[in-house]
């Protein structure tokens, strides 16, 4: 985490603030964000456990179809499919877990240094007020789907990155960059994919308005 710039470690704060926002965000402090990070800590806790109770439901599902299967095409589809899902499930998993080791300097990071702090209250102040504008882009750039449908953390990376990119005049290549990097840490291998394709439309349709 040393090698990181302050403004990559504030992305990573805001993000995990996200979920944990007061109702009133307009009135969010630099103090209360080490409260938001350890409230979240916890909550991605939670998280790692049903990913990997999913991955192992998904996995068991998928042994007893082959065990009571005829080999059938049919069967052995399905029970890829199973295996697909439970191995992204893992990978989810570990990889909240592999992000979890850097916690505790985020949280003491939260705490001593201002410039991480300031520019982490400003992005989820920006999400937080700006929201209704940052889904409406979202939104467009979405085939077939709704923000609300999408999982929470790939929700909060994107309305961070298009925050970045429609208000704070980030310019959209690093902004996607990092975005793309948080969804490794946070989401699995499709949603990195996800976002970045996600991104670049919402850029497309910023160039072309």
């Amino acid at each position: 985490m040393q090698d990181r710039k302050p403004q990559q470690i504030a992305r990573e704060l805001a993000l995990l603030s996200l979920s944990q926002l007061p109702v009133n965000a307009k009135k969010l402090t630099e103090d209360q964000l080490p409260k938001l990070v350890l409230a979240a800590v916890r909550t991605l806790r939670g998280e790692v456990q049903d990913s990997l109770e999913n991955a192992h439901g998904e996995l068991q599902r998928s042994n007893d179809r082959l065990l009571t299967s005829q080999t059938r095409a049919a069967d052995l589809n399905t029970s890829r499919t199973m295996l697909k899902e439970a191995i992204e499930y893992t990978q989810v998993a570990i990889n909240l877990l592999a992000a979890t080791l850097d916690f505790p300097e985020l949280i003491q990071l939260a705490n001593q240094d201002k410039e991480v702090r300031e520019y982490a209250i400003k992005l989820v102040k920006t999400v937080a007020i700006e929201r209704k504008l940052i889904d409406e882009k979202i939104s467009a750039a979405l085939v077939d789907w709704r923000v609300m449908r999408l999982a929470q953390i790939d929700r909060d990376i994107l309305r961070i990155a298009v925050g970045e990119m429609e208000l704070l005049d980030l310019p959209s290549r690093i902004a996607i960059n990092e975005a793309v990097e948080m969804a490794k840490r946070y989401s699995g291998e499709e949603g990195h994919r996800f976002i970045n394709g996600v991104l670049r439309k919402v850029t497309e349709q910023k160039q072309t308005a």
